[in-house]
């Protein structure tokens, strides 16, 4: 070998040691932290099947909170779906048709202590985990045990509305109120179950809001039940009498599942069914469960999308702004 040769083999032997070197006191700022959804300081609120990897929320008002560090976060998915994050407690966001890792937080924040919300609204409504800065973790988030639950159909489920259960009438109770929510709502639901009326009372016992896996309310107990139910039954042949009697026993199940709520029997908005529902509630006799009448709460046209059947944004803040001090007045 030449004195050139030489050389040259060194120099490139110094520089391969020198890459090497390198490549092992590098930083790895760049790596995630994967957070599970086991993760302990991810309060799941509602229905949510807590069984395995990864978890399913069910019914229309099942959300996820939780603390976090670091300046970024990333939201794990499966297949398409619709979603609404909160960061920091700032106005949703909407991330339609989204999949796989989502990253939240595009323009990255401050290095502090930070705040995260997500709910599904539709498609394949999967929760993964979370994806974190390098070095960053969750910080518990506790929320009140004054949990509010809300029982319905398509009024209750927000249907039609802008953000469907996120702009309901009883998530916007939670937020005015600062309580955790959970809608147990759907389109066309009925209180009796009839031929093409999935009924709520026995539909709300379950998991899901078409499964038959009865769900476990030992996982919490919530402060206030306003049950808002009627307004599809007359459609469907239930006569006055069954009603009522459907109604009142609703009432009984209610309070064995939940020994301390305050249970509200909300006056449907069209009045179906309205003395039935006052008289079931007097039936029981039950010192902690009250008829709320809702009598013009809401203007006909001005207030609905279709005339007088949904209400709109409005109507739904409108009747939040009733309803919220009746609740808080009892819990």
């Amino acid at each position: 070998m030449t004195a050139t040769s030489w050389g040259a083999a060194r120099s490139a032997a110094v520089l391969l040691s020198a890459a090497l070197a390198g490549a092992l006191l590098a930083p790895t700022a760049s790596a995630a932290v994967d957070i599970p959804v086991s993760d302990p300081n991810i309060s799941y609120v509602g229905r949510w099947d807590a069984t395995g990897d990864p978890r399913v929320p069910h019914w229309a008002g099942a959300y996820l909170q939780t603390g976090f560090t670091g300046t970024t976060v990333k939201l794990k998915l499966r297949n398409a779906v619709n979603v609404y994050t909160s960061v920091d407690g700032k106005p949703d966001v909407f991330h339609a048709g989204v999949r796989g890792t989502v990253d939240l937080t595009p323009t990255p924040l401050a290095a502090g202590n930070h705040t995260l919300r997500v709910a599904f609204r539709s498609g394949d409504a999967v929760f993964g985990g979370l994806a974190l800065d390098n070095g960053a973790r969750t910080v518990a988030f506790t929320p009140s045990a004054k949990v509010l639950e809300f029982v319905g159909d398509s009024i209750t489920a927000g249907y039609l509305d802008s953000k469907l259960a996120l702009s309901s009438y009883g998530w916007l109770v939670g937020e005015k109120l600062g309580l955790p929510r959970t809608v147990i709502a759907r389109a066309g639901y009925c209180l009796v179950a009839r031929s093409g009326c999935v009924g709520q009372a026995a539909q709300f016992f379950r998991t899901d809001s078409t499964g038959t896996a009865g769900w476990d309310f030992g996982r919490y107990q919530a402060a206030a039940v306003v049950v808002n139910l009627g307004t599809n039954d007359i459609g469907h042949g239930v006569s006055e009498s069954a009603f009522q009697s459907a109604y009142a026993q609703f009432l009984r199940d209610v309070r064995a599942k939940y020994p301390n709520a305050a249970i509200f029997a909300f006056q449907t908005l069209k009045k179906r069914y309205a003395a039935q529902t006052k008289a079931a509630v007097a039936a029981v006799g039950d010192a902690r469960a009250f008829f709320v009448d809702t009598s013009g709460w809401l203007t006909t046209g001005t207030d609905y999308v279709d005339g007088d059947g949904h209400p709109n944004d409005a109507g739904q803040a409108k009747i939040a702004d009733r309803l919220a001090p009746i609740i808080a007045a009892r819990i």
